[in-house]
C-alpha cells in the first residue's frame, strides 16, 4: 500500500514539441530527476517546487509538495518532517545519479495564496518558509526564487542547463489545479509517516 509519504516518481511523460525535449509533468506529491537534457513541468498554487541540480554535471530534478496542516503545532511536528522527507527523497535520488552534494544549487517556486481554504491558514507561506529554511540548513544555495503572492504559476525547468521559465497564471480557466491541491491536502492529513529517510552525505 502506498502512503502519501511515499513520494512517487512522476509517471506522466510526454514529448514537448515546443522545446523538442522529453518532458515529465510533476503532480502534487511527486518528483522527478534526470541526467539527460529534459524538461520538467509543474503547476503550483499553494504548493512549492524545489528545482535542484548539480551545476557541473547537469543532473537535476524537481519535486512538488505541500506541508500537511498540523493544526499549528510545533514546527518540528509532522508538518516539518513531511517537508524534510519530500526534500530528502529528491536529493537522495540526485546523488544516486551521480550528483555531488557540494555542487548542488536550488531554485524554488510557489507558495501562492490561491485557494481560499488554504490561504486562511497561510499554507503557501509556511511551504515557502520551510523550503528556504531547509536549503539554508543543508547549505544548498538558492540561486533563484519566485515565492508567495496570490497567483498560480506554471514552471518549466531544464535541469541540464538550470534554465527556468515561470508563467504566472492570472486567469486559470479550469479547476484542475485547485482540485488537485485540495485532494492532495486531504491525502496528507489522513496519512502517517512511515519512518524517516536518511540523507546521503
Amino acid at each position: 500500500m502506498q502512503h502519501a509519504y511515499d513520494e512517487p516518481l512522476a509517471t506522466n511523460r510526454y514529448f514537448d514539441r515546443k522545446f523538442g525535449l522529453e518532458a515529465a509533468k510533476i503532480l502534487p506529491g511527486e518528483y522527478f530527476v534526470s541526467d539527460q537534457d529534459a524538461l520538467l513541468v509543474t503547476v503550483l498554487g499553494s504548493c512549492v517546487a524545489a528545482c535542484i541540480r548539480d551545476a557541473d554535471s547537469g543532473v537535476g530534478g524537481m519535486n512538488h509538495f505541500m506541508l500537511p496542516d498540523d493544526g499549528g503545532r510545533s514546527p518540528s511536528g509532522t508538518s516539518a518532517r513531511y517537508g524534510t522527507y519530500a526534500m530528502e527523497v529528491l536529493i537522495n535520488h540526485l546523488l544516486k545519479l551521480g550528483a555531488r552534494r557540494n555542487r548542488l544549487e536550488a531554485k524554488v517556486f510557489g507558495g501562492g495564496a490561491v485557494l481560499a481554504s488554504l490561504a486562511s491558514s497561510n499554507v503557501g507561506a509556511k511551504n515557502a518558509e520551510f523550503v528556504l529554511d531547509f536549503l539554508k540548513v543543508e547549505k544548498i544555495p538558492v540561486v533563484a526564487k519566485d515565492l508567495l503572492d496570490s497567483y498560480p504559476r506554471k514552471v518549466y525547468y531544464f535541469p541540464h542547463t538550470g534554465r527556468v521559465l515561470v508563467k504566472k497564471l492570472h486567469r486559470v480557466h479550469n479547476t484542475t489545479l485547485f482540485s488537485r491541491e485540495s485532494d492532495y491536502k486531504a491525502r496528507l492529513s489522513g496519512s502517517a509517516i512511515e519512518g524517516d529517510v536518511e540523507l546521503f552525505v
